[in-house]
C-alpha cells in the first residue's frame, strides 16, 4: 500500500549487519583462518550492511591530502579493497562518519566512485546534503532495500549543505548535529557557578537556576553526573523525512548511524539515541543499525524492528599507511625518525579518549547479526560471536573469524546483560545468539 511504514519482503528475507569496516588492504584471498566461514554467512542473505569506515583511493596519484583535523586517524585502502568488500557479500554500505573526510572531498568521491564500480550501494555522503541524505536502494530477489545513513560524530567541515542563493553546496555527509551538556549535581552546579562568576567580563543575567554556562560548556542539574545531548531539529526533522521517502520506494528501509556518543569507554548509548531510533522506526525503517563505539552495545526489539546501538568493529586490520602528519604529532612521534607503525601502536595502546585505548581486548570482539522474517514480520535475530585476533602480530591482527566456544559464551552473556534493560531476550544455542519474536 503507497505510503506504508508496514515491511514488505519476500518470505525468508534476510539482513546481516555488521560493524565499522576499518580495513587497509583485501582480505579474501590472504588466507586468514576462520575468515572463510565468516564470508560464507555474509553472502548468505539479501541484503549485507557494514559501516564504510576507510578510504578507497591509489596513494601514488592521488591528488587529495590528508585534510581532516583530526578524526582520530587517517584510514586509507587500496583500490582492489572495492572488488574484494563485493567478493566478501557485502551489497550495502553506510558512509557516514567522522573517517569520511580523512583524505578530504577527493578521497570520498575516489571511495565512492570505488564503490559505484563494484555495484555496491552506498549512503549517507554527496555533493549536497540532499545527496548525501537521501535515501540509496539495493534491489534484491526478495524486496527492494533502502539505506538512509547519517552521523552524530564528524569533523569540521565534512558536514553536507545544500545551495543557498549563487553559492553553490557543500560536499560532506549527513549529518545530525547534538548539543551536548554536562549533567551535574545542585551541589556541583553552585561550584561551578561560583568559578564562572569569578572569570573577567561575566555579566549577570536572569540564568536558569538549573544550568549554568563556563567557557562555553553548558552543566545542567540532573539525578546522576554524565553527558545529556539534544538532537538539532532541523537535522532531525530532515533525516525523518528522508526515512519516510526512503521506505516509500522500497520494501524494506535501514538507517545506519555512526555515533561514539557518550564517548568509546561506555557499553550504554548516548541518552538521546532511543527517543531517536524509536522515531526512526516510527518514520518507516525497518532496522536502526548503530556503529561508532568500537565495542558493542545493547539490542532493542521495538515494534518488531531491530535496533542495534552498537556492533562494534567487524575488522580493524588498520594496516595505516600512508598517515597525516598530525597523526604523528598527536601521539609524539617524529615522522624523521618512527614509522607509521610506531604511531599506530602509540594510538593502539593509548587511545584518544580513554586509556588503555583500543588494548583491552573488548575492542576485538563482535557479532555478525542475521535478521530474517517470514509473512512480512521479523521472525528472529541471530547473533554469531566474533573475534578478531587482538593477541597477534600486526599484519594479522584485525580480521574477524568465529570466536571459540568460550569467548562465544562471554560476548553473548556480555550481550545479554547489555540488551536486558530493552526488555530483550537473548538465548544461547551451541555459540550462537538467539532473539525470536
Amino acid at each position: 500500500m503507497i505510503g506504508s511504514t508496514a515491511t514488505s519482503v519476500d518470505d525468508g528475507f534476510t539482513m546481516v549487519a555488521v560493524g565499522d569496516l576499518i580495513v587497509s588492504r583485501p582480505l579474501t584471498n590472504g588466507g586468514h583462518p576462520g575468515f572463510e566461514r565468516i564470508v560464507e554467512l555474509l553472502r548468505d542473505a539479501d541484503a549485507t550492511l557494514g559501516n564504510m569506515e576507510t578510504s578507497i583511493f591509489d596513494s601514488r596519484n592521488f591528488k587529495g591530502s590528508p585534510q581532516a583535523e583530526f578524526g582520530g586517524a587517517y584510514h586509507a585502502s587500496v583500490p582492489a579493497l572495492g572488488a574484494d568488500l563485493k567478493a566478501m557479500g557485502f551489497k550495502i554500505l553506510s558512509f557516514a562518519n567522522n573517517h569520511t573526510f580523512d583524505w578530504g572531498v577527493e578521497g570520498m568521491r575516489e571511495t565512492c566512485e570505488a564503490l559505484d564500480r563494484n555495484d555496491i550501494v552506498h549512503a549517507g555522503a554527496g555533493e549536497s546534503l540532499a545527496q548525501a541524505a537521501a535515501a540509496r536502494f539495493l534491489e534484491t530477489p526478495r524486496g527492494r532495500v533502502g539505506l538512509v545513513s547519517c552521523a552524530t560524530t564528524f569533523t569540521p567541515q565534512s558536514r553536507a549543505a545544500d545551495p543557498a542563493a549563487s553559492a553553490a553546496g557543500r560536499p560532506g555527509i549527513n549529518a545530525l548535529r547534538l548539543t551536548r551538556s554536562v549533567v551535574v549535581t545542585t551541589e556541583m552546579l553552585e561550584q561551578v557557578k561560583l568559578i564562572r562568576d569569578a572569570l573577567p567580563d561575566y555579566k549577570v543575567s536572569q540564568d536558569d537556576p538549573r544550568k549554568a554556562i563556563l567557557a562555553e560548556i553548558t552543566f545542567r542539574t540532573g539525578d546522576v553526573p554524565g553527558f545529556a545531548y539534544e538532537p538539532n531539529q532541523k537535522d532531525l526533522a530532515n533525516i525523518l523525512w528522508n526515512v519516510r521517502r526512503g521506505k516509500q520506494y522500497s520494501d524494506f528501509c535501514i538507517l545506519a548511524n555512526h555515533g561514539h556518543e557518550p564517548g568509546n569507554w561506555s557499553q550504554q548509548p548516548a541518552d538521546y539515541e532511543q527517543t531517536f531510533a524509536r522515531a526512526v522506526i516510527d518514520a518507516g525503517a525497518d532496522a536502526y543499525v548503530a556503529h561508532g563505539p568500537h565495542q558493542l552495545r545493547g539490542i532493542e526489539i521495538y515494534k518488531d524492528r531491530p535496533i542495534f546501538y552498537s556492533l562494534a568493529n567487524f575488522v580493524i586490520d588498520d594496516l595505516r599507511t600512508p598517515m597525516g602528519v598530525d597523526m604523528f604529532e598527536t601521539y609524539g612521534k617524529d615522522p624523521g625518525t618512527h614509522t607509521d607503525a610506531d604511531v599506530t601502536v602509540a594510538e593502539m595502546t593509548s587511545g584518544y579518549d580513554t586509556a588503555p585505548g583500543f588494548s583491552d581486548p573488548v575492542f576485538y570482539e563482535s557479532l555478525i547479526t542475521a535478521s530474517r522474517y517470514e509473512g512480512n514480520r521479523l521472525k528472529e535475530v541471530r547473533l554469531y560471536p566474533v573475534e578478531l585476533g587482538h593477541s597477534k602480530r600486526m599484519a594479522r591482527r584485525g580480521i574477524p573469524s568465529l570466536a571459540s566456544p568460550e569467548r562465544s559464551e562471554s560476548i553473548l552473556t556480555r550481550m545479554q546483560a547489555l540488551s536486558c534493560p530493552f526488555g530483550t531476550e537473548i538465548e544461547i544455542l551451541e555459540n550462537v545468539g538467539l532473539i525470536k519474536l
